[in-house]
């Protein structure tokens, strides 16, 4: 899966959000550098304009959208300056994502659990909302979801953030399912314990240089974002470099 050739998705555009920082800005970039324009979501403006300078620096290519993945309308508006720009989208990253607390299940606060669920659930919904009618003009249309082992590893303390990526993997294998006759895929990557701020803040007594690298992850994911990728509805497991229960359609 890590064998990129060079500039494989020339003339693509791709939609990556949370794209300011860690596995998302790393793979804004590698996206870039593997030819496609890159639509770069995050909130942080001045982080996003950093990401701009690093992409054009490589010789690539961006637009800078600064917007909360929660703005459901800014969202809309986006999809439709995407269609009206260029007809189509090509590759979706969703990669935004909130930690959220750690603590017993009766300590969460109606609050932590409707802030993570609209940023890790509803937000990734109304993405796929809005471009579901892109990806499908595209002559092949990819779509990647970040989700985490713990779904299938459960910890206790960490219900919160699981039960929003198992609401998101949900998500994305039905949408695999509804486009399965179509020239979309969908599938969803597992990065596993990576060196970011928000695995650093999970643990924070854990030696960073002894996790892999966003930029390494990234790679990864850019692999299921190339046209060649025919698997659907699969899960990406990282660490073991392995497409787990995947379809291929037809």
């Amino acid at each position: 899966m890590s064998s990129v050739p060079p500039a494989p998705l020339s003339g693509r555009i791709a939609l990556v959000t949370g794209a300011s920082r860690g596995i998302g800005r790393a793979t804004a970039l590698a996206l870039a550098g593997a030819g496609a324009h890159v639509v770069a979501v995050a909130r942080t403006v001045g982080a996003l304009e950093e990401l701009d300078d690093a992409i054009r620096a490589r010789g690539g290519s961006a637009t800078l959208v600064p917007l909360d993945v929660c703005d459901g309308t800014g969202l809309a508006g986006l999809a439709q300056a995407i269609g009206e720009r260029w007809g189509r989208l090509d590759v979706l990253v969703g990669n935004a994502a909130l930690l959220g607390p750690s603590s017993p299940l009766e300590h969460i606060t109606p609050r932590d659990w409707d802030q993570v669920m609209k940023v890790n659930v509803t937000a990734n919904w109304q993405l796929i909302c809005v471009t579901d009618a892109l990806l499908r003009r595209a002559d092949a249309g990819r779509a990647v979801f970040v989700t985490s082992g713990a779904v299938h590893n459960i910890h206790a303390y960490l219900g919160l953030y699981t039960a929003s990526k198992a609401a998101l993997e949900a998500l994305a294998r039905t949408w695999a399912a509804e486009t399965a006759n179509t020239a979309v895929r969908v599938n969803l990557f597992n990065p596993g314990p990576t060196r970011t701020r928000m695995r650093a803040q999970l643990m924070p007594g854990e030696d960073p240089l002894t996790l892999p690298t966003p930029e390494e992850v990234a790679v990864e994911i850019v692999a299921l974002c190339l046209p060649a990728c025919a698997d659907t509805g699969g899960f990406y497991d990282f660490p073991s470099h392995r497409l787990m229960a995947f379809r291929r359609p037809g």
